[in-house]
Formats: C-alpha cells, structure tokens, sequence
C-alpha cells in the first residue's frame, strides 16, 4: 500500500510539473511568440514571463525581431546593352510584425529573395554596363523602395540593401583593363607633356627676368660708371684749371721773358716727344723769334767766357742760372 502511494504521488508531481511547465512560458528579449488556441491566433507573447492554458493554447516557434542580414548568392542580370552580369546582394531587414510574417506569407525570407532577384533584374535592365557598374547607390535606393513598398504588408521592414559585387564577363573585363590601362597611360602622357611644358615655361621665364635683371644691372652700372667718370673728369678738370691758374699767376708774378719761355719749351720738348703719335710738332712763330734771340743769348755767354767777366745779364736771373757757370 505505502509503495502504490507514494507511485502515485510522484505521477501526480510530474503531471503538476508538466502542466507548470506548459503553463508558464518565457520569452527572451527581442523576440515575440504567437500563440494560437484551437488552431486560430490568439495573441501574441512579448518578452517576460507569459501563462498559457495547456492542451488550449499552443505557441508557434519564436520570431527574432532583430535586424537581419541575408547574403543572397550570385544572380546573373542583363544589362541594356546584352551583358550578362552576375551581381550579389545583401538585404537587412527587420520583422516589425510577428503576426503578419507569420500569416501573411509563409517563408518570408524566401520571397525577400526572389523578390530582390526579380526587381534587381528590372532595375539593372534599363541600365548599361558602365552606367551599372557606376550606379550602385541609385541601385541600391531603387531596390530598397520596391523591397520596401512589397514587403510592408508581410510584417518586415527593409532598412538597407547592398550589392557586395558586380562581375561582367571575363572578356568584358579584360577589355576594361585594357581601357584603363591605356586611359592611364594617356593622362600620365599627358601629364608628362604638362610638366615638360611648364618646366620650358618656367625656364623661359626666369631666363626673361634674369636677362631683364642683367640689362638692369648693367644699364645702372653703366650710369653709374659714366657718371663716376663724369665726377672724375670734373676734379680733374678743376684740378687742372687750378694749376693752370696757379702756374698763370706764378707766371705773370714772375714776370718771365721770351727767352726764359723759349728756353722752357726746349726743356718740355723731349716730354713731348716720348709718345708714338707725335709725328709733327707745330711750332708758334713767336715761340721762333724767342729761340733766335735765345741762341744770341746763348753766343754771347760764349763771347763772356772769352772775355772778362762783367756784371750779369738780369735777364739770366730768371732761368736761375748764374751767368758766369762753366
């Protein structure tokens, strides 16, 4: 008897439990259940601690409503101009609405794909290959909008789409290389002449500037010269102005006669001859009569020093000379 109790206290125990447990549910942060009694939706459990009636209600398996990523592989699309492109997609969206993702559609990541494929290929349709390869982000809004507009109605919000990848053709893309290579090669020709050109303009011009500088330079050295020379001509001129008056009042002071002049001329005469162009002397005809009387001057010393000695000639004091010297 106490055996057959205590068996049917434990069945008792696990059915209380049984029924707790199906009585009481939990539901983790950021996902939703549906709970449906005798077959037809109910209501829906959010986060927390939630009870049910066992054996009545019956829950769905939770819904993340967290965004989420979905990588679809590679589509091959058609561009406008008869290309063939494979292009992949990355969706991000976000169920808004566990009823309606559970009712509305049955896998609704399965029709985000196809959908994504269809409108892709509408989209990148009307496109050519360069205006698609350099169009993602028009692409991109354009596939977001229709996603968007389709999508409401099932429960889901589509926040983002993404094209990780545009391949064309392996023949196609060597072509493009080949272009591009040859752009590049163009502009860093193009370039090349550029600096070529500037550098030739550069040069020119800073041998205009240096030459104008030179010019300059050498116009002010030679105004400077010619006026250095000019002042130096001046002193000259007024230091020979000033001899020439001072030897002129020496002369006049002096009062010298024709044949003291005569007899300095002859003196200045081997000064005169030292230069190579003095080929010809012009000699003044008082300066003549002068060298006459000086050479009777000079026979009548002669004629003195064959007789006696009389009182000097005045005239011999100007030459500073003494008379009766040998």
């Amino acid at each position: 008897m106490e055996t057959a109790s205590l068996i049917a206290v434990l069945v008792m125990v696990a059915i209380a439990g049984f029924l707790l447990a199906k009585t009481v549910r939990i539901v983790p942060q950021a996902t939703a259940g549906i709970v449906e009694r005798f077959g037809r939706y109910h209501r829906t459990l959010h986060a927390g601690l939630n009870v049910v009636i066992p054996f009545i209600d019956r829950l769905r398996p939770l819904i993340d409503l967290r965004e989420q990523v979905v990588s679809f592989p590679p589509q091959p699309v058609i561009t406008s101009d008869n290309l063939v492109v494979s292009i992949d997609t990355v969706i991000y969206f976000q169920v808004t609405d566990p009823k309606a993702a559970t009712y509305e559609i049955a896998n609704f990541i399965t029709a985000v794909e196809q959908l994504t494929v269809t409108t892709l290929r509408n989209v990148v349709g009307g496109m050519d290959l360069e205006r698609t390869l350099t169009s993602r982000e028009e692409i991109n809004t354009e596939l977001r909008g229709v996603l968007d507009d389709a999508t409401g109605k099932w429960g889901i919000r589509v926040n983002r789409v993404e094209l990780k990848a545009i391949d064309p053709p392996t023949s196609i893309q060597d072509s493009m290389e080949k272009q591009m290579r040859a752009d590049r090669d163009k502009r860093a020709a193009i370039l090349a002449a550029e600096g070529a050109k500037q550098s030739a303009i550069l040069t020119a011009e800073g041998e205009r500037q240096a030459a104008v500088l030179k010019a300059r330079g050498e116009a002010e050295a030679a105004v400077l010269r010619a006026d250095a020379e000019a002042k130096a001509q001046s002193v000259r001129a007024q230091g020979q102005a000033d001899a020439i008056s001072t030897v002129f009042k020496a002369i006049h002071e002096g009062n010298p006669t024709q044949r003291l002049l005569a007899y300095q001329y002859l003196q200045t005469l081997p000064e005169i001859a030292k230069g190579d162009a003095n080929k010809i002397w012009i000699v003044p005809s008082e300066m003549g009569k002068a060298l006459e009387g000086l050479g009777g001057f000079f026979g009548a010393m002669q004629d003195a020093r064959e007789t006696p000695r009389d009182l000097p000639d005045p005239d011999l004091r100007h030459l500073g000379r003494d008379p009766y010297a040998p």
